[in-house]
């Protein structure tokens, strides 16, 4: 049975009493769990002794327009499915244990950050940098697992932790899809049947551009124009932004060089926004 810890001195405790050969590995949810998530389960269990999770709605990555108070939370159905997969432990704070009135300390990556997710959703990824540094510290985990679909804020945690010595593996998990090839995510629930329709346009896109950079394209505009064209068979996508970064830096290149690419897209399907993305290979 998976434990649950629902406050910070509980979640010190337990942490206390492993053992110190024992490997620790963590993965940091915000719920609504879906077979994407139990695959970095599956991936935190390969990799440590020991695998705790946690869920907690992060309010500080949500915008003053976005979906915080929305966001599903089916507690009950993500407790099953914990213990289920095996998972020794929960962590499921209140935003008042995490976020003590008065807190007035924030951490914030400045180069990683800034484009694509950044640049559409300002404070976002400072509010991921400072959940994510707080529950690395509360849980002291050797590993911790993301997954790939979210490819901007991997980046963004692996440079924090790498730029503030924080002890600790990042993995990263691979993106799960359904059948169709859309990536999985807990905001499809929102989506109408017309909109779940097109949605699966968006991997398709990553994959006319990927077919094309294999066919000899390797200028980054034209690879980009691919892939809107895609985007546009619908009238029900909304693009937010079609881009083809540098896989670390996720920097703006020119070409697609020795360094390969990482295609990214996020769009609006009704009131929903999706995001999904491709890396390419550089050794073409």
């Amino acid at each position: 049975m998976t434990l649950i810890l629902r406050d910070k001195t509980s979640l010190r405790a337990w942490r206390a009493k492993l053992t110190g050969g024992a490997r620790l590995g963590f993965v940091p949810t915000m719920g609504a769990l879906h077979a994407g998530h139990m695959s970095l389960m599956a991936q935190a269990r390969g990799a440590a002794d020991t695998v705790i999770a946690s869920i907690f709605v992060n309010p500080l990555q949500f915008g003053p327009n976005e979906d915080l108070s929305r966001y599903p939370r089916p507690l009950e159905a993500d407790i099953d499915k914990l213990e289920a997969a095996g998972v020794d432990a929960l962590f499921l704070p209140s935003v008042e244990d995490m976020y003590p009135a008065g807190a007035s300390t924030m951490v914030e990556e400045t180069m990683v950050s800034g484009p694509l997710c950044g640049a559409t959703r300002p404070g976002h990824f400072r509010g991921v940098t400072t959940v994510v540094l707080k529950l690395l510290n509360l849980v002291q985990p050797h590993v911790a697992v993301f997954g790939q679909k979210d490819a901007q804020q991997c980046a963004v945690i692996e440079r924090m932790v790498r730029d503030l010595d924080v002890p600790v593996d990042i993995l990263r998990g691979p993106i799960v899809r359904e059948a169709d090839g859309l990536a999985l995510s807990s905001r499809n629930v929102y989506l109408s049947a017309e909109d779940r329709a097109a949605a699966p346009l968006l991997h398709q896109s990553l994959r006319a551009v990927e077919a094309a950079y294999l066919g000899g394209e390797h200028d980054a505009e034209k690879l980009a124009g691919i892939g809107l064209a895609v985007l546009a068979q619908s009238d029900r996508i909304k693009p937010q932004y079609w881009e083809v970064r540098d896989p670390e830096s996720l920097g703006a290149i020119a070409t697609v060089g020795a360094r390969g690419a990482l295609l990214a897209v996020a769009a609006h399907l009704g009131t929903t926004r999706l995001i999904d993305n491709l890396l390419l290979s550089g050794d073409v």
